[in-house]
């Protein structure tokens, strides 16, 4: 039987007027919560009762009963921490369970990977999540909770233990149990390989861009290149063209093959002298036009400048051994 102190607390909560009322209005339920509370307290003599503010996740306050205090789930684990807390629409809405005492941190803190309980300390079992009334009540409920805390401690990282007695020999509850167990660790297990292997390809996506930013500088450098050729071949054929033009304008062979008469033909010289001199003034025209495309093929970069040097002195000592025909001839005139 619970302590008759324990009784009369309750009783005066559930039936308390003024400012600390609670927030169960029904008398029925008033009742039922009394039996189920001394009914939990006679098999777990460390709770004791109380109440106090409880604030919900969607920021509703209520004046609620709870037990709170240490139960026993095995001999070779230490004992877990407890506040159980009643819905005001107890019994038919669940219990609300902490691992931890009202105000108190629990210590040492629980496993991050625990299938029943989170970090913050709220516990969900299956018991709770299906909880029906009156096939629920708190007494089933921490006797379920001791039991899974005996498999699988909160402040222990070692997954859930092999059952003590044959898988014939348990509850239907107690295989469920020990299912969402085992299928929480087996979630947990496959969401720890996926987020490797989805590192794994991050890391390959980036080796990827990078490589695919390689290949595409390569490209935009190809084709910047590939600009530059067609531009320049344009340029050479139109080259070509005035060259071929001009050809087909001076090229003696063309005009004797025509009738056109050559330049050559228009003036004539009155002696081999005269001959000599037309002959010299034609040559030093060339070798001008010479030197001068030669200097557009090394601003181009087709002839590079050792060349041009050597061939611009070649040329600029025949140029002089022409004009110096020309100047003697025309001494010779004056005189």
């Amino acid at each position: 039987m619970a302590p008759q102190s324990s009784i009369q607390f309750i009783e005066a909560a559930l039936w308390c007027k003024g400012p600390f009322e609670l927030s169960y209005t029904d008398p029925d339920q008033k009742w039922d919560i009394r039996k189920d509370m001394l009914s939990l307290l006679q098999d777990f003599p460390n709770l004791r009762p109380s109440m106090d503010t409880y604030i919900h996740n969607d920021g509703t306050i209520a004046n609620l009963l709870n037990a709170y205090g240490t139960i026993h789930v095995s001999n070779s684990s230490p004992q877990v921490p407890l506040t159980i807390w009643l819905h005001e629409n107890y019994p038919y809405a669940a219990p609300i369970v902490f691992v931890g005492l009202p105000g108190v941190v629990p210590s040492p803190a629980i496993h991050r990977d625990h299938p029943f309980v989170d970090p913050s300390g709220l516990t969900a079992t299956p018991y709770i999540q299906t909880w029906q009334f009156p096939r629920c009540n708190l007494k089933d409920l921490v006797h379920n909770v001791a039991k899974l805390f005996s498999l699988d401690h909160p402040f222990s990282c070692s997954p859930m233990s092999s059952p003590s007695t044959h898988p014939s020999d348990a509850s239907k509850k107690e295989a469920l149990d020990r299912l969402a167990g085992m299928l929480h660790y087996d979630t947990m297990a496959l969401r720890s390989e996926a987020d490797e292997e989805i590192e794994e390809l991050l890391a390959l996506q980036r080796e990827m861009d990078r490589r695919v930013a390689i290949v595409t500088g390569i490209v935009q450098g190809l084709e910047r290149e590939r600009r530059e050729l067609r531009d320049r071949a344009g340029r050479l054929a139109e080259e070509a063209d005035v060259l071929i033009n001009w050809l087909k304008v001076h090229d003696p062979k063309r005009a004797a093959a025509t009738g056109d008469e050559g330049i050559d033909d228009v003036f004539e010289g009155a002696d081999e002298e005269s001959k000599s001199t037309l002959h010299c003034l034609a040559a030093d025209k060339c070798i001008e036009d010479t030197i001068y495309a030669l200097d557009e093929a090394v601003a181009e970069g087709v002839v590079n400048v050792e060349a041009y040097v050597r061939q611009v002195r070649n040329l600029a000592r025949e140029q002089f051994h022409h004009r110096a025909v020309v100047v003697n001839f025309e001494t010779s005139q004056q005189l």
